[in-house]
């Protein structure tokens, strides 16, 4: 893994699949990142591109081709990234196609991703470009970190909740076997600036919220006033989730979204599906930043 540290933090990424695996206070002593146990959930923080969760029969069309990217996106579990530290505060991470990615996923992208350390946290700063000279490309992009919960030994996980910047009504959405959306969906949420943890809060997988108002979302504890704060202005989902009864909890921004159930598979009609001109680039952004 790549390390960098200012006064206050020092945060990781690993070298394959550019997770940030260690976000870690120096002032608190506080590990935040989920330290990825194996036999609970092996991950920290996958990086998804250009597909967010599963694809239907794993598979999408494109100009009538079937085309086949694993869940996720390729980025996850990646060894052939290009790392690099630039300077003091940003490790970086690259990704271009070749004529291999072609044959899987039909558009001439380049991925970069950039861990930039701030001093009360990190940015995670995603450039997309297409290097296609008539074509448009089609992608989505996610966060999906895990973070510590509780972040003390002395607390309990049913001690902590989600906090959201405005109160909020929305529904959550049933997940399939297969990972895919179902056409139902649960009234979850009623005027709620407080979303409670508990044991069971995911026996039935993730909470995903289509409709939130909030651009920030926070996770808290009752017992004292540190928190892990998120900015999420730049996406239009997100997804809550971790393994029944594990100490740890994924708040996932999302643009896009996993195959639903009735799709037709048409990549460029998929929901959330985000669209690049030729020649053009996307920055876009998240930050984690620690309060209290």
């Amino acid at each position: 893994m790549l390390t960098i540290q200012n006064s206050t933090f020092k945060i990781s990424v690993t070298k394959i699949g550019a997770e940030l695996c260690s976000l870690f206070s120096k002032k608190d002593n506080i590990e935040f990142m989920w330290q990825a146990s194996p036999t609970i959930w092996g991950s920290h923080a996958p990086v998804l591109f250009p597909i967010i969760g599963c694809l239907k029969e794993g598979k999408f069309l494109f100009e009538g081709k079937p085309f086949s990217v694993p869940k996720h996106g390729f980025i996850r579990n990646n060894e052939t990234l290009k790392s690099n530290i630039i300077g003091e505060n940003c490790i970086e991470f690259r990704s271009k196609y070749n004529e291999e990615t072609l044959k899987n996923y039909p558009f001439k992208y380049e991925f970069i991703v950039r861990y930039i350390l701030l001093e009360n946290g990190v940015k995670v700063e995603h450039t997309i470009i297409n290097h296609d000279t008539q074509n448009p490309m089609y992608f989505s992009l996610g966060g999906h970190p895990g973070f510590n919960c509780p972040f003390f030994e002395n607390e309990k996980y049913e001690d902590y909740y989600i906090e959201f910047e405005v109160p909020e009504t929305d529904k959550t959405w049933i997940v399939s076997k297969e990972g895919l959306i179902e056409n139902e969906s649960i009234s979850y949420l009623n005027e709620a600036k407080r979303l409670p943890l508990h044991a069971e809060i995911f026996a039935k997988d993730a909470l995903i919220f289509k409709n939130l108002k909030s651009k920030t979302i926070a996770l808290k504890s009752k017992n004292h006033s540190v928190a892990l704060k998120m900015d999420i202005s730049a996406f239009d989902y997100l997804g809550l989730w971790a393994k029944p009864n594990a100490p740890f909890i994924c708040i996932e921004p999302w643009l896009g979204i996993s195959d639903a159930v009735n799709t037709k598979q048409d990549f460029t009609q998929k929901e959330g599906i985000q669209s690049l001109e030729a020649r053009k680039t996307q920055v876009i952004s998240f930050e984690i930043k620690i309060e209290g």
